[in-house]
């Protein structure tokens, strides 16, 4: 049997690989899912590709499988980790934040100022893929970022640097990295000036530099050999289809909720009337990472968050489920329990990643401000992920968001529509928007039943 498409998603526990086919027909069809789990311990991810593909050929009743295009994402081995250094933690840091997050990558460390003895201790236990320098608005300060480039580079560890601060620098940076025999990227300023953010450049090279050194997991070499098309981390890939989703639809939220971690992306812009009063500027593809609100790996931090005697009125054998707890639920008080979750980890990952409203008196009266990113003007909110596209209460979940909250809160109004990714395949579809835009916006409205 042959396909036009293959896209694997190499998780850190499962690789999943989606098929489609009629690419380029104007009629694309998804053809059928296979899993396995990731084989990153056994020292070679395509062994469990391999078993995904197999999966893949029994699902389809076939007995052999072609096609002419792999594509990839991944978040294996841990992930996009990358490490941010910047000048002023509340301007460039965050916007260097910022766009590592869109891009898909984990943020395991962040440093404001110079950087200290410490801290080179951090980064070389961290052991980061992407070093991410930012600091000093353009023609501003310099010292600090070439202060903190010396610093990084004297551990001598080779580590791709990116450097994304003041223009002025970027001559000497490059030569001081050239001088150190280390590759750098050097690309537009995030925080060009005050109440600035430039981010889409840096996100952009960040998944460039992830494909050009795209061994973050034994075997991963093995894969790049496999895969000919775009290769992105598996976060930046549902980011990308919510960027798509929305030039088509309209501004949108997307819940992404997994056994680790609840992702929320966002495009919009916000409205006219927050915008007014904003205090500080916020991207209009914003995504934030939530490493304690999985509903599985960190169940107990939910169970927590909820109240565990809560959580006990609510589903008196909790201990028994709870001794028997698998990733995928099986039984109907299972699937409860897991929707209970769900739900807290939906309605905490809004809280923070939505932003608020905050009054205060001057002489001249009360004053209003806004903080944080504005959701009000969002059309749509998407659920995608293995909780938000198979448990039978993942709709009712995310009609919660339209009515929680004390007013205060930059949230979705209770017009919002809601989608959920049927065929759970969101992010196999962003990366393919890289290659196949036209076919994947089709694939995503039909997954979404729009």
């Amino acid at each position: 049997m042959k396909v036009d498409v293959l896209v694997a998603e190499i998780g850190s526990t499962t690789t999943v690989v989606n098929a489609f086919n009629g690419i380029g027909t104007g009629a694309p069809a998804f053809a059928g899912q296979g899993q396995a789990p990731t084989t990153v311990l056994e020292g070679d991810v395509t062994v469990g590709l391999r078993g995904a593909i197999d999966s893949l050929i029994r699902n389809l009743h076939a007995d052999d499988l072609t096609w002419d295009d792999v594509l990839a994402t991944s978040s294996a081995a841990g992930g996009l980790k990358i490490t941010v250094h910047g000048l002023v933690y509340d301007m460039t840091v965050r916007a260097a934040k910022e766009a590592a997050l869109g891009a898909g990558g984990i943020i395991k460390m962040v440093t404001s100022g110079k950087i200290r003895r410490t801290d080179l201790k951090k980064i070389q236990e961290i052991k980061p893929n992407i070093i991410l320098v930012a600091g000093g608005v353009d023609y501003g300060e310099r010292e600090t970022a070439l202060y903190n480039l010396d610093m990084i580079l004297s551990m001598n560890l080779k580590i791709p640097v990116i450097y994304a601060g003041n223009v002025e620098n970027q001559e000497e940076v490059n030569l001081i990295c050239e001088e150190a025999g280390n590759q750098v990227y050097i690309v537009e300023n995030v925080y060009p000036k005050i109440d600035t953010l430039v981010i889409e450049p840096t996100r952009k090279v960040i998944q460039d530099v992830f494909e050009e050194h795209i061994v973050h997991a034994p075997g991963m070499e093995k894969v790049r050999e496999l895969v000919n098309g775009p290769i992105i981390p598996t976060p930046g890939a549902v980011m990308e289809a919510a960027r798509v989703l929305k030039e088509e639809i309209g501004d949108l939220v997307v819940f992404d909720v997994g056994g680790a971690t609840t992702d929320v992306h966002s495009v919009t812009k916000g409205s006219e009337k927050i915008n007014s009063i904003l205090i500080s500027p916020e991207p209009e593809a914003k995504r934030t990472v939530e490493g304690d609100l999985g509903v599985y790996v960190n169940v107990r931090h939910v169970i927590e968050k909820i109240g565990a005697e809560n959580l006990k009125e609510e589903f008196a054998n909790m201990e028994e489920i709870l001794a028997d707890y698998k990733s995928i639920p099986k039984t109907d008080m299972e699937k409860k329990f897991v929707e209970r979750l769900t739900e807290k980890a939906v309605l905490t990952s809004l809280e923070r990643h939505a932003g608020h409203l905050r009054y205060f008196y001057t002489a001249s009266g009360k004053k209003t401000v806004a903080e944080g990113k504005d959701l009000t003007a969002i059309k749509y909110i998407v659920g995608t992920g293995g909780a938000l596209t198979r448990l039978p209460g993942r709709r009712e979940i995310l009609e919660k968001i339209k009515s929680y909250g004390k007013e205060h809160e930059l949230y979705p109004p209770k017009t919002t529509k809601i989608l959920i990714d049927e065929d759970y395949i969101l992010s196999s579809l962003g990366v393919m928007s890289k290659k196949y835009p036209d076919d994947a916006l089709k694939l995503m409205k039909k997954s979404l039943r729009i």
